[in-house]
């Protein structure tokens, strides 16, 4: 199962306005970025219909706030489980 992933406001804008500057088409620009022509087409048409307000997003700054903590104690708990297994293994060696 692959996981959904996220682009920066900035990004989308970048990638909204290289479509409409050079004249190269949509899906040439999307292969070049890594990302499916479909939805640099989706971000155009929100990028014209609501200007710089596009791409608000959807979440609160709490949520976000949960996301990122969720992930550092993910990181924080693969580093503890290493240490463990170092000491644990060490500790062997030397007796």
């Amino acid at each position: 199962m692959s996981k959904r992933r996220k682009y920066s406001t900035e990004f989308k804008h970048g990638a909204v306005e290289q479509t409409r500057q050079s004249g190269v088409s949509c899906a040439q620009i999307a292969h070049e970025l890594g990302i499916a022509p479909s939805l640099l087409t989706r971000w155009r048409r929100e990028a014209d219909s609501a200007g710089q307000k596009a791409f608000s997003g959807t979440g609160s700054p709490r949520d976000e706030e949960v996301a990122r903590l969720k992930r550092e104690l993910a990181r924080v708990k693969k580093e503890r489980d290493f240490l463990r297994e170092a000491a644990t293994f060490f500790a062997r060696e030397s007796s």
